[in-house]
């Protein structure tokens, strides 16, 4: 094969296609070569995708740093050899393997099963499609010691990964990772045999567990229906898309288990396609532009409440019609808030003796307070983690050995956990439980929307500001980060944003907490993510972050106006909006670095 000229990038472009047996990825790679893209190819081959707490996530294509055959294969390998090491029982336990409906999601779950079954690991292999909240709960049920999902949740067409839980359910965290991404590294030669898994189905080792989840999951369902009498005839019609994804299917059985019709499909969008043709971006948290088609189905059913999962259905969104004729698309917050309101009411209906110091909530700190703030009226205790489920989950089976009950979890990316079936979000089960309390409202002629404003009008209100920006280059996101730490060249953090003054900075990049009295964080500290929180005199929280599965940089912002100090709900939403744009303007700076903002 032709060399570049550049000795370190043609070493790795021989080693490539010496491991390489896929066509279409050695054409790729080729291709490359012959046109002498060297700085094309130096991305690829000089620099491997990272194995983090969210696994892998990254496009499809040739190369090291990408999802492929071969990076697959010794992913694989180097988990497979972490487990042998680390968990003495996995050749009895084993391991369960899931997968969405994109572009390869299938053979590189039966690439992952493949190894797995060479080094002697029982294999759960789902014969179809799956959500990823049925991996999670698999793992559970079958008490494996790991289970696989092969998704890119809600990331564009062209991306793909690898998510790993863990034992107890809930997705991995350190030192796990650190100890799966050294194996990788120590296992990366290929067998030959990797390469076998069109006959996996065939091997004694590989057992196909839908059936079993299928029935199991929905009857462990009914733990979270309170009122199936009143939902069999409810005045409700929900319109449901699953955007091209994995959800409808399995939504339709949940509606059985919770007494609900079936919901009125968005025809163009319920069944899987990896090309995603109606969406830009096939995540309905991009709000109106992602549920145009749910909101036409709706209008044309006369139908007031839309469900949208993400493609791999552990997200879900929602949007009422208001009386005015126009749709409200809640955000995360404020699902969070109705979903942990419901959950409270209707368990304590249920259990009004249960002791409610024993019941938790769980939020993750770049999402609304809400629950904390109900949590101290009505008595149950409420938690903050660091932003992923992979900390809200790791929280919760903790606080399961402690004899503690978790009775809902939420991050404001439109991720919930009703209950503790699936130690990760899931939005088939809240799907069904906001299906629940809109049958139960409607039924008492209210909303959603009156019922979020009672919500707020009983316990405080929570107002919300959540955006981002686009950024593909690092250095520029890291020395925007940077001039926060130095502002303005002081070598200190920014006493002020605008006319807003400061009162705290918890910085969970370097481990920075100035309200406490040793400035030491209370949350874990990650050198690999950014993470500043900024703490406002005028009792505005803002977080500034970066994303571990994409190019963004996003803020969260809420504030609790105090009633008492004259601040009416439009007079704190304006000082808000006020303090995000100085937020904008002061620290993210977006025409020096040349960041994009999200598109409306």
């Amino acid at each position: 094969m032709t060399g570049t000229g550049d000795d370190e990038v043609d070493g790795k472009l021989q080693e490539w296609m010496k491991i390489d047996r896929n066509e279409s990825t050695r054409a790729e790679m080729q291709k490359l070569a012959e046109n002498g893209n060297v700085d094309q190819l130096r991305k690829l081959l000089l620099k491997r995708m990272e194995f983090g707490t969210a696994g892998l996530r990254s496009g499809m294509g040739t190369g090291f740093s990408q999802m492929n055959d071969v990076t697959i294969i010794q992913t694989s390998q180097g988990l497979s050899k972490y487990l042998l090491k680390t968990c003495p029982d996995v050749k009895k336990r084993g391991v369960v393997i899931g997968y969405d409906g994109r572009h390869n999601s299938h053979r590189f779950a039966s690439l992952a099963a493949r190894v797995l079954i060479n080094d002697e690991i029982p294999v759960y292999l789902f014969s179809t499609l799956c959500p990823t909240p049925y991996v999670p709960y698999s793992v559970l049920h079958y008490k494996t010691e790991c289970g696989i999902m092969v998704t890119a949740s809600h990331n564009p067409k062209n991306d793909n990964g690898y998510k790993v839980y863990w034992g107890n359910g809930a997705q991995i965290i350190s030192p796990i990772d650190k100890g799966i991404a050294e194996s990788i590294l120590q296992n990366l030669e290929i067998q030959d045999s990797s390469w076998d898994h069109a006959t996996i189905r065939s091997s004694p080792l590989c057992k196909d567990p839908l059936n079993t989840i299928l029935e199991a999951y929905n009857r462990d369902l009914c733990s979270l229906c309170y009122f199936k009498e009143k939902n069999q005839s409810s005045p409700v019609k929900f319109t449901y898309t699953g955007m091209h994804g994995v959800g409808y299917e399995y939504v339709k059985k949940a509606c059985h288990s919770f007494g609900f019709v079936e919901p009125i499909p968005v025809k163009e969008q319920v069944e899987p396609d990896p090309e995603f043709p109606t969406v830009k971006y096939p995540n309905p948290e991009e709000g109106e532009g992602a549920l145009l088609l749910a909101m036409k189905t709706a209008d044309e059913n006369n139908s007031n409440v839309i469900l949208a999962n993400d493609p791999d259905a552990d997200r879900l969104a929602v949007a009422e019609k208001l009386t005015n004729g126009h749709w409200h698309i809640f955000s995360g917050n404020e699902i969070g808030a109705l979903l942990g309101w419901w959950s409270w009411f209707s368990f304590v209906q249920r259990y009004p003796d249960y002791p409610v110091g024993e019941l938790y909530m769980l939020a993750s700190t770049v999402s609304s307070k809400i629950l904390q703030t109900i949590g101290n009226k009505e008595g149950f205790q409420f938690e903050e983690t660091l932003t992923g489920f992979k900390w809200m989950g790791n929280l919760a089976t903790t606080l399961q050995k402690q004899g503690k009950k978790v009775l809902f979890a939420f991050e404001e990316a439109i991720g919930f956990m009703c209950g503790t079936n699936v130690l990760d979000k899931d939005g088939i089960s809240a799907a069904m439980v906001l299906s629940e309390l809109a049958t139960y409202l409607y039924g008492n002629n209210t909303t959603l929307h009156n019922k979020l404003d009672e919500i707020y009008k009983t316990y405080g209100y929570h107002l919300s500001s959540n955006s981002y920006f686009i950024c593909h280059e690092q250095d520029k996101i890291k020395k925007m980060f940077e001039e926060i730490r130095n502002y303005n060249n002081s070598g200190k953090y920014p006493e002020a944003c605008g006319p807003y003054k400061i009162k705290y900075i918890r910085d969970l990049t370097v481990g920075y907490d100035n309200s406490k009295p040793d400035c030491k964080p209370v949350l874990p500290v990650s050198k690999s993510s950014q993470m500043i929180t900024f703490t406002f005199e005028n009792g505005c929280v803002a977080t500034l972050r970066t994303s571990g599965t994409e190019p963004k940089i996003k803020y969260y912002t809420e504030v609790k106006p105090d009633p008492q100090k004259g601040l009416d709900r439009q007079g704190a939403q304006k000082e808000l909006d006020d303090i995000v744009q100085c937020i904008i303007k002061y620290f993210y700076q977006p025409e020096k670095f040349g960041f994009t903002p999200r598109s409306t």
